[in-house]
């Protein structure tokens, strides 16, 4: 799916969302030289994989945050992390590296990506934003859409503590 995907699915579902259309932005220092209209909602995700390559795992938090994976490897007891490559990120969710994004999943025809959402974005006003496998836009909807979405794909998507 790309972003005219993404709109589309968003419309045909009924979800509300609002759109902000950016230069390309490939890491969060990139980001923070944008204005946003819901900074405090922005998120970024990292797509990372075990050592045995078996099992893949998409992190999302705010993007503020720091995540630290092996404290993530100790509390959701994987194997060692280590970011997954370009090419992986390519082959399961069809994104290139800079535009790594929940709604990837929904290109993830095997289902096999486990996606942590940090369980902050479902405190009031409820919204996240991320980009629609696309990083020249940020799309704002509300978190619980975005995990009945993923859910609905058929990934499964753990609201933790990051």
């Amino acid at each position: 799916m790309d972003k005219a995907d993404i709109y589309e699915l968003l419309d045909s579902r009924g979800i509300g969302y609002e759109v902000t259309e950016h230069p390309a932005v490939f890491n969060m220092a990139e980001v923070s030289a944008i204005v946003l209209p819901y900074p405090d909602a922005n998120a970024k995700s990292l797509f990372v994989r075990d050592d045995k390559r078996q099992n893949y795992y998409l992190i999302t938090v705010q993007g503020h945050k720091r995540v630290d994976l092996k404290a993530f490897r100790r509390t959701h007891h994987t194997r060692g992390l280590s970011f997954a490559s370009a090419d992986e990120l390519m082959d399961i969710l069809g994104l290139i590296p800079g535009a790594v994004t929940p709604l990837g999943v929904l290109n993830d025809a095997e289902r096999s990506v486990q996606v942590f959402l940090d369980q902050e974005f479902l405190a009031e006003p409820g919204l996240i934003g991320v980009h629609p496998n696309d990083n020249t836009a940020t799309v704002w909807l509300q978190a619980e859409d975005l995990v009945s979405l993923i859910r609905e794909h058929g990934n499964p998507v753990h609201l933790v503590e990051i």
